[in-house]
């Protein structure tokens, strides 16, 4: 669609459309909110951007790696056979064609056939690299597509989909408002995103999926529309859902109970890997997180995927089950899978279990079981670090720099190999005393000699590698100069306070209980920028005054006197008169 005969001037109706400027680029968007756009979601594009720019760099790095190891067993093949030692030939028959034997190579190692040479990705290893080819699956106005387009150095061809003919009309309109280099690299197609993934299987490089809600049904299709070590860029909305709000939904999407706790944001966000990992699994490829994160009102992650029988079969070591308590803040992984090594052979056996007693150890109470979740790690640290000192060399280029800023710096100060987290006013509020500071609480836990950091997910979320008893242990010591009313003896927290502490607890303030970016006052959580900061109305919603809570009464009153509202709207949504 790079033609010059198709460049048409923009819609003589302009007093209909307002133009929206987010970095680069630019579009046009109707008064009568006919194609979804969401200005909250600068933070998820902006994000995205910048793992994409960092996925741009790494593949550069790899090709690099796999060109110079291709060349390093070249030039030792040249060596032996200068040496005097002759290559595997074929033998040829009379007729002129292989027999399918290796003159020179042993044939009771490769059971009589020739060694098959190594395979590469099409395009990797052989010459140039190929700029990567990116796939919004849902574009509605398409301003996502054209920011990586006009943004994003070294990007190939994008295609921006949707199955929505006044979406795809308003894409194609806005690639021609952004000129010349829009029209060049962005196309926009009106097509189903599941049928059009299928019927392209590993042609991408790069997938975005950024539903209006879950993007269960879009998964399968996913994990085989993209290339070998691919990046799939995937935001599910649907919180409630993940959060335990309607677990029975979860499983039907996800295939996974979530539980309710302080840490359900970071569940949803292993939910998501675990579901993602599970339809990788069928066609034997397996994921490797690169960030994954928790934003606003929504789960975003970032996963290379890649293509292994063998190394598929790691997956169930990287899914857990939680059991957590309904009386206190304990909870326990139980892994799916164990591994036994003997001599050099690797067995998958079950995993070893339960983890837990009918009851809790601590308080007595029964336990809820949720999962199963990815309790491997969620992030790659070397990734987040990098991003980080990209973004803030390039600060003018991120309309919103301080929240991703924020994110990627308490994400990189995150223990990566720590499933979930405790909440330091949860522990208080079972014991129903005055909860220690973060920085006395860590100290506590450090000088016992184990691991503890904060969370991206919550302020006031710890991540540790301490055993339940241990925390309670802290709180015992704590309570012991921090005295709390008598409570009734069957309360969870009755029950822990009864028992002594088996530990000795130091709570002198440790250096690491304050971290870098605390240390130089660095933002690491934003409060949100206005008020009615959330998700909108669905496209070709109509927007009448009972949506003044959600878009903000200003917003609603604009739009309101540009297009008058139907008397019998407004008879609906008028208080009534006392």
């Amino acid at each position: 669609m790079g033609g010059a005969e198709e460049v048409s001037t923009p819609p003589s109706d302009l007093h209909d459309y307002v133009v929206i400027k987010e970095g680069e680029a630019e579009i046009l968007m109707h008064t009568k909110n006919e194609v979804f756009y969401n200005r909250t979601q600068v933070n998820n594009r902006d994000m995205s951007i910048a793992v994409l720019r960092k996925f741009i760099s790494k593949r550069k790095e790899e090709h690099k790696a796999l060109l110079s190891k291709r060349n390093r067993k070249e030039l030792m093949v040249s060596a032996d056979n200068d040496s005097g030692l002759q290559a595997p030939t074929e033998s040829i028959t009379p007729n002129g064609k292989s027999n399918g034997k290796c003159e020179g190579m042993p044939h009771n190692e490769t059971n009589g056939n020739c060694k098959e040479p190594e395979r590469t990705p099409e395009g990797k290893g052989r010459g140039e690299l190929k700029p990567p080819r990116v796939l919004e699956a849902l574009s509605a106005s398409g301003l996502r597509a054209l920011r990586y387009a006009r943004e994003i150095e070294g990007i190939g061809q994008v295609v921006a989909l949707d199955n929505d003919p006044a979406s795809v009309e308003a894409c194609r309109r806005n690639i021609k408002f952004n000129g010349s280099v829009a029209m060049e690299k962005v196309e926009s197609n009106l097509a189903d995103a599941r049928v059009y993934m299928l019927t392209h299987p590993k042609e991408f490089d790069v997938v975005d999926l950024d539903p209006y809600g879950s993007p269960s049904v879009f998964l399968d299709s996913a994990v085989q529309s993209i290339a070998d070590g691919g990046l799939l860029m995937c935001t599910a909305t649907d919180m409630a859902v993940l959060c335990g709000g309607n677990a029975e939904v979860c499983y039907s999407k996800y295939g996974s109970y979530p539980v309710k706790g302080k840490y359900c944001h970071e569940m949803a966000l292993r939910i998501l890997l675990a579901c993602i990992e599970s339809h990788a699994n069928r066609y034997k490829r397996y994921i490797v997180p690169v960030l994954s994160v928790q934003m606003d009102f929504y789960v975003r992650v970032f996963v290379r995927i890649y293509t292994s029988a063998s190394a598929m079969k790691n997956t169930p070591l990287k899914l857990s089950y939680v059991y957590q308590c309904i009386g206190c803040d304990s909870f326990h992984l139980q892994p799916l899978a164990r591994t036994v090594s003997k001599n050099k052979s690797v067995r998958y056996l079950p995993g070893f279990g339960p983890v837990v007693p009918q009851e809790c150890t601590d308080c007595g109470k029964k336990y809820n079981m949720g999962g199963p979740i990815w309790s491997a790690p969620i992030h790659d640290q070397d990734w987040v670090t990098s991003m980080l000192a990209d973004v803030e060399s390039m600060k003018e280029r991120y309309p919103a720099i301080s929240r991703i800023s924020a994110v990627l710096t308490t994400v990189s100060e995150e223990l990566p190999d720590v499933p979930l987290f405790l909440s330091l006013h949860n522990l208080g509020g079972t014991l129903k005393c005055v909860s220690p500071s973060a920085a006395v609480f860590k100290s506590a836990v450090i000088n016992a000699g184990y691991r503890i950091s904060g969370t991206h997910v919550n302020p006031l979320g710890l991540k540790t590698d301490a055993p339940m008893d241990v925390i309670w242990d802290v709180m015992r010591c704590w309570v012991k100069s921090h005295p709390v009313k008598a409570q009734p003896p069957e309360q969870a927290g009755s029950v822990i306070l009864a028992k002594e502490p088996q530990l000795q607890v130091n709570f002198a303030r440790a250096v690491a209980s304050v971290s870098k970016a605390q240390a130089k006052k660095v933002a690491r959580f934003l409060p949100n920028p206005e008020s009615h900061w959330g998700p909108k109305l669905r496209a070709g919603r109509t927007i009448t005054s009972k949506h003044a809570s959600l878009l903000g009464p200003e917003t609603v009153n604009e739009i309101l006197n540009n297009d008058e509202e139907p008397e019998a709207k407004r008879k609906k949504t008028q208080d009534p008169v006392i």
